[in-house]
């Protein structure tokens, strides 16, 4: 009779337990969670853009080394060459090559109704210049100012502006460029394809891209470098 009680309180234990984790299985589900799989993707991808671009500018600085202790060339040719560079990439020259423009246009419903025509908000045309330095732009002008370290894109008294000039609501172009023909293909084919033409079209905005061009030329900035600290005491 005590063996019987035994086996009982044993069943009953076990059927128990099983109960209790099939009512902890149903309240608390096993949930997959996939986004943060996505989100480690896209942190490597961009590990992997910015290690590329780091090889590449090292390539580039070996190269210019190379130049430097070769006897071919005058080294104070080559180190004319290597200012200019800077020069362009401050923003201080003019420079071409292969690039695209985009057009920032009202909608085709604020145009047809009548609405009034919204400035470009900054934070999306910021946006819009991380995404196209991120993926392989070399350089970029909106609205015939050309974006160097220093520009500031800000909404001023409800207007957008870029290093303080304020850009049209009508059609603002911007110019970009890269460092190869396939590079600016590349750049054309990711903004086409990303979530950016939506982005400004829920803010009523339409974004066109133009096909890519050999020489696409850039102007230098009249924006003028705050120098009064780069001064050595006289």
């Amino acid at each position: 009779m005590k063996k019987k009680y035994v086996n009982l309180t044993i069943v009953s234990f076990i059927i128990g337990f099983m109960l209790f984790v099939q009512y902890n299985t149903v309240q608390n589900p096993t949930i997959r969670d996939t986004k943060d799989s996505w989100e480690i993707r896209n942190d490597l991808l961009e590990e992997q853009k910015r290690h590329s671009n780091l090889l590449t500018s090292i390539n580039d600085v070996n190269e210019k080394l190379k130049q430097y202790d070769g006897a071919d060339q005058n080294p104070e040719q080559i180190l004319q060459q290597t200012i200019t560079e800077l020069q362009q990439h401050s923003g201080g020259l003019p420079v071409t090559g292969p690039g695209f423009t985009i057009s920032i246009k009202p909608s085709f419903d604020v145009i047809q109704f009548g609405y009034e025509v919204e400035p470009i908000p900054p934070m999306l045309l910021t946006r819009l210049v991380n995404e196209l330095n991120r993926n392989g732009a070399t350089e970029i002008e909106i609205g015939g100012e050309r974006v160097t370290f220093w520009t500031a894109i800000r909404d001023i008294n409800g207007n957008t502006t870029v290093n303080g000039r304020i850009l049209s609501k009508s059609n603002t172009e911007i110019k970009v460029l890269a460092s190869s023909y396939e590079q600016a293909k590349k750049l054309y084919n990711y903004i086409l394809a990303s979530s950016l033409v939506d982005e400004f079209f829920i803010d009523n905005l339409m974004l066109e891209v133009s096909e890519v061009e050999e020489d696409l030329t850039i102007s230098a900035t009249v924006q003028q470098i705050d120098r009064t600290y780069l001064k050595g005491d006289k």
